[in-house]
């Protein structure tokens, strides 16, 4: 499976984490801290500027947007989680094999 997904806090950060008042709205020290859970899985991954997208079975898959999500918890009150999932049993590399394809296509079409 393929799992794309955005998560950030909200809500405020505890004593401690981030101020709102001196970082303004932007989160990026709590998606670098989702980011780093999901490179270190091991599982292949790639990050855009609006999602992260993570690849393998469904609990090892899980297990990570878990963890990455934990991660980010510690930045606020509050989790936001998107996650939008392409569940294709007995399917691998569809990571980069459906851009490829995609691509492809393009080529022919042009």
């Amino acid at each position: 499976m393929i799992v794309a997904f955005s998560v950030s806090p909200s809500g405020g950060a505890p004593a401690g984490h981030l101020d709102p008042e001196a970082h303004g709205d932007s989160v990026h020290d709590a998606v670098a801290a989702a980011v780093a859970v999901v490179r270190a899985s091991g599982l292949p991954n790639r990050t855009s500027s609006m999602f992260t997208e993570i690849e393998g079975d469904w609990d090892e898959v899980m297990a990570v947007v878990k963890e990455a999500t934990e991660a980010v918890g510690r930045f606020g009150t509050r989790v936001s989680l998107v996650l939008k999932a392409d569940i294709r049993p007995g399917r691998t590399g569809e990571l980069t094999g459906k851009v490829e394809r995609l691509e492809a296509a393009l080529g022919e079409q042009g």
